[in-house]
């Protein structure tokens, strides 16, 4: 049988990486289009994983690297705009390169990441930018082009943004924390469980063509993650909740710092909670992962790629 080959935009990401792993373990060979290869050159250290040059984002150059594919998985996004990347950008215009190459090169299964609450109408660029992608990939789908989206909530695992990332900010903060939306509510999910799930639909059309909420077993807020960290640094944290007038001019403030933090943006799309109406895990037969089982104690021990 001939292997399947499978493209990868955002590839070299958080989860792209590992899902490029998962790839290889599966025995799929993969793809990752790449404006420089050679700045990505560990991705062949990954067993049959093809980093190759990418002419042009759009429908023509996207359709040279995908002829030969049998199946295309999306993971670009952006939390923020800045340093030439733009929401509109990101996730409408390129689903619409994307699918249009796809179909172009005859590739049957596209795969795309989106996000929970991603809605046209939404109060956040971030999650309208979102919403619009995905009627954007919806109206591609054909008979020729099964269109499967998922919408997960925060993701952890090794190398994580997440808390990682809080560990990150707690080692430089001394003092009370002020927290902006300590009551926003998340259920994280697991990166092995999001590429997993991803593998299960690559690997039967019966589950293809269709939207995938992905959440992890536990609901947290905000404020108990960063509270969480604190204790698996070994400190103690006292988090301030900000009031709303406070929570956006704190936002206001950190988007003009280098990094963009926290920016007005990030304050409106966590306005909603970031929780799943249904468990997409469990459609696909997954137990999900929770964090108190994989994140090792000392956070700075996560291996990172």
């Amino acid at each position: 049988m001939r292997q399947r080959t499978i493209c990868v935009i955002g590839g070299t990401g958080f989860v792209g990486r590992h899902l490029l792993l998962r790839l290889s373990q599966a025995g799929y060979r993969s793809r990752v289009p790449l404006s420089q290869p050679s700045r990505h050159r560990d991705l062949r250290l990954i067993p049959g994983c093809e980093p190759v040059v990418l002419t042009g984002w759009d429908e023509a150059g996207l359709s040279e690297v995908l002829t030969g594919c049998d199946g295309l998985v999306n993971l670009a996004g952006i939390l923020n705009e800045g340093a030439g990347r733009a929401f509109e950008q990101t996730h409408v215009g390129l689903v619409e390169h994307a699918t249009r190459a796809a179909k172009r090169a005859g590739v049957t299964t596209y795969l795309q990441m989106s996000a929970l609450n991603a809605d046209p109408a939404a109060a956040s660029e971030y999650l309208r930018s979102k919403g619009r992608g995905e009627a954007q990939a919806l109206a591609a789908a054909s008979p020729d082009l099964r269109v499967t989206l998922f919408r997960p909530s925060l993701i952890f695992g090794p190398g994580d943004h997440l808390f990682n990332r809080f560990a990150a900010v707690l080692r430089l903060w001394a003092g009370p924390l002020p927290l902006a939306c300590a009551g926003a509510r998340f259920a994280p999910v697991h990166v092995g469980d999001v590429s997993e799930a991803m593998l299960r639909v690559l690997a039967d059309p019966g589950r293809q063509g269709q939207v995938y909420e992905l959440c992890g077993p536990r609901v947290w807020t905000l404020g108990e993650m960063f509270e969480w960290t604190a204790r698996r640094l070994g400190r103690r944290l006292r988090i301030l909740s900000l009031e709303d007038r406070l929570a956006r001019l704190q936002a206001r403030i950190f988007e003009r710092l280098p990094g963009r933090l926290f920016t007005l943006d990030n304050y409106h799309s966590l306005q909603v909670d970031s929780l799943c109406g249904t468990d997409g895990l469990a459609r696909l037969g997954i137990a999900p992962a929770d964090v108190e089982l994989v994140v090792p104690p000392d956070l700075g021990s996560m291996p990172r790629f």
